[in-house]
Order: C-alpha cells, then structure tokens, then sequence
C-alpha cells in the first residue's frame, strides 16, 4: 500500500498521453487541410476520437503557437521560418527546437547516418514538427510517428553531431 503512494498517479499519465495525442492530432489536421476556425477544428478532432471543450482547445492552441494566417486565414502550424529564421508568430525556430527538444526528447541513439529519436506517447509528430521547422543543414530528412523519430543525417559525422547537439539542447546547455 505504501508503494503505492510514491507511484505517479496512473491517471495523471494518461492525461498526459492523451493531451499529446490530442495535439498530435491537432497538428496533422492543420498541416493537411485549412482550419478556419476552432469550431472547425473541434470537429475534426471530434471525428478522430476527440471530444475537446473550446477551453481545452484554446488552451491547445496556445501551447503549439499556432497562429490564422495565408490568404485562406487558416491556422498555421509553427516551426516553419521565413528567411529571416522566425515563424509567421515572431518565434524563432530555434527557440520552437529548444522547447520541444526540452519538453519530450527521452533518448537519442545513432546507427551510421540514422538518428532515432524517443518521446513520450503521441509526442513525435510535435518534435519533428520543430526538427523539420528549424531547417538543420545536416538533416536530410525526418519521419516520424507516434513515440519515435528517424532523423537522415547526411552522414555518420552530422549524425554523431545531432545526437551530441539534441542532447545538448534537451538538457538545457
């Protein structure tokens, strides 16, 4: 019984699972159609298993930095700079990098010019979103899916490198 109670409360892990799912969703569905209004996007979160109050979206919302924009007004999704480096929303790539690398990176392991990323449960899609975002000159590419992602480097040395520099990142330094 007393074992127990140092245990993390199972529902408080399940909330946390279910909100990166959740958000997970809510990226996918502004990256493949325009979202006009968060009425709309409630919907569609509905119709993928979701069934979301406006508070819980707005408060989602915020979290991802998403912002209407374009000519469609729809939302953005954030992480994708300009030239100058920064988001539609004034954040920089980098600094999206940072926060995502900080909030789900858990482990990163290299195999020859392959980079494998783990997260938490519906969290990769949020990482690779800021990976993609920031615009790496040593990633070629990345592939992501629920817990885990495949970061192409361009070679085994730029691999060892992004290990070296998510780490740092996630870490704080």
């Amino acid at each position: 019984m007393y074992a127990d109670c140092l245990a993390a409360p199972p529902a408080a892990d399940e909330a946390a699972a279910v909100k990166s799912q959740r958000q997970a969703a809510i990226l996918d569905a502004v990256q493949h159609q325009p979202v006009r209004s968060q009425e709309q996007l409630r919907r569609r979160l509905r119709t993928a298993g979701f069934d979301v109050t406006q508070a819980t979206l707005s408060r989602d919302i915020r979290e991802l930095q998403l912002v209407k924009g374009g000519p469609d007004g729809a939302y953005q999704p954030p992480a994708h700079p300009s030239d100058n480096g920064h988001g539609s929303n004034g954040h920089s790539a980098a600094t999206m990098l940072q926060r995502a690398l900080s909030e789900y990176l858990t482990r990163a392991d290299q195999v020859q010019q392959l980079v494998l990323l783990r997260t938490g449960p519906g969290q990769a899609q949020i990482l690779g979103v800021a990976i993609d975002g920031a615009r790496l000159p040593e990633v070629v590419g990345t592939l992501a899916g629920d817990d885990t992602i495949l970061v192409i480097a361009r070679d085994a040395r730029h691999a060892k490198a992004l290990v070296k520099r998510f780490e740092a990142i996630a870490a704080g330094q």
